[in-house]
């Protein structure tokens, strides 16, 4: 009977069903994770001390990426079977490879030499075995299609940009969780309404673990940090989102986001983007140092500093993202071009709109 049920079970008939179980089941196991992660943390003295960088005052564990790693992986192995074993068998590999690299970093230090080549090679297998990769431009600044050997060093640069950028926002609290909780949400409705029921199923196991770790992320007394081992999971696991929904956009040609993906794929980073180029810039040009030398320049620390609240912050950064996410898609009228240059232009607008309503608050 069971064997039976298993053979003629398609997820496809029961999609509500399919998609709350996986919620269901990693939000369970990363909630059943975290305790025993804290205590370990805390009783091997596994945690981050604050230094002149940090936004909290506290010893905090910063070994969250772990709760989100199992709750992954155990999704994935227990319901992959129904679904393209290929690419899950990959994503698996890949988010082992990383969560290994990050735990060293987190547990001890690892150089960024070793780091950018562990997220290159992972990011290189996922591309070359799946051919999932951004094959043209869609016409912007008027170039379409690219060579093959370009259009594979391009997906590779776009993966590497977007998995530092995620790990470069994690600087307050529930911020970086909460980005990357709307960001796979949104997938989840893409993926499903192009059919890739495996991709749907990852980026909803991705909400549950993330669900489980802000409760304690935003927790007082029992606060975890996701750590290096968590955001490259979640940037690699959004970038693989990313670059497949261009993807699946550019190979159908009746598809509404056909020209509009780029638009939507950069509306939905948007804030891990402008505060990555933003800082990058700083770095370079003004103070004269390395782009990878930490600082507190990024745009939720000018937040904290203006009087903002962790929580504030998040929920600020997080709304002005969804509602730049908003106006991507009712720009898809628009072509292509048009549609990157508003964005940028309201986006740039709606970052800058908290600072300058405070600063009229603070003169009235």
């Amino acid at each position: 009977m069971i064997k039976s049920l298993v053979e003629n079970f398609s997820p496809h008939n029961h999609l509500i069903i399919w998609l709350f179980t996986a919620f269901i089941l990693a939000y369970f196991i990363a909630a059943q994770t975290f305790p025993t992660i804290l205590f370990v943390a805390k009783e091997k003295h596994l945690m981050d001390e604050p230094d002149s960088r940090s936004m909290h005052a506290d010893r905090t564990p910063t070994l969250g990426g772990i709760g989100i790693f199992l709750s992954l992986i155990v999704v994935m192995t227990l319901i992959g079977a129904f679904l393209n074993t290929k690419v899950l068998l990959l994503v698996m590999g890949g988010v082992t490879i990383l969560f290994f690299l990050g735990l060293k970093d987190d547990l001890t230090v690892l150089s960024a030499g070793k780091k950018f080549g562990g997220q290159l090679l992972v990011v290189a297998l996922l591309v070359i075995f799946t051919d999932t990769r951004i094959i043209g431009f869609s016409n912007i600044l008027h170039i379409d299609v690219l060579p093959y050997s370009i259009s594979i060093g391009f997906t590779l640069f776009v993966y590497i940009l977007i998995i530092n950028a995620f790990n470069l926002i994690d600087g307050v609290d529930g911020l970086a969780g909460t980005i990357a909780f709307c960001i796979s949400g949104i997938f989840v409705y893409f993926f499903v309404n192009a059919g890739n029921l495996s991709l749907a199923t990852i980026a909803i196991a991705l909400c549950g673990a993330l669900i489980a770790f802000l409760r304690l992320n935003f927790s007082k007394d029992n606060k975890i940090f996701m750590g290096d081992t968590g955001s490259m999971i979640v940037g690699f696991l959004l970038a693989f989102f990313t670059i497949s929904f261009i993807n699946t956009a550019q190979t159908d040609i009746d598809s509404i986001y056909y020209r509009a993906s780029p638009a939507l794929a950069f509306a939905l980073l948007f804030y891990p983007l402008l505060d990555t180029l933003r800082i990058f810039f700083i770095r370079i040009f003004i103070h004269k140092a390395s782009p990878f030398k930490a600082d507190k320049n990024h745009i939720h620390h000018r937040f904290v500093q203006k009087g903002f609240s962790h929580r504030r912050t998040t929920l600020l950064i997080s709304v002005i993202n969804l509602i730049i996410i908003v106006i991507a898609f009712n720009l898809l009228h628009l072509d292509l071009n048009n549609q990157i240059i508003c964005l940028l232009l309201y986006g740039s607008v709606l970052y800058m709109s908290p600072f300058a309503i405070k600063k009229i608050l603070n003169k009235a």
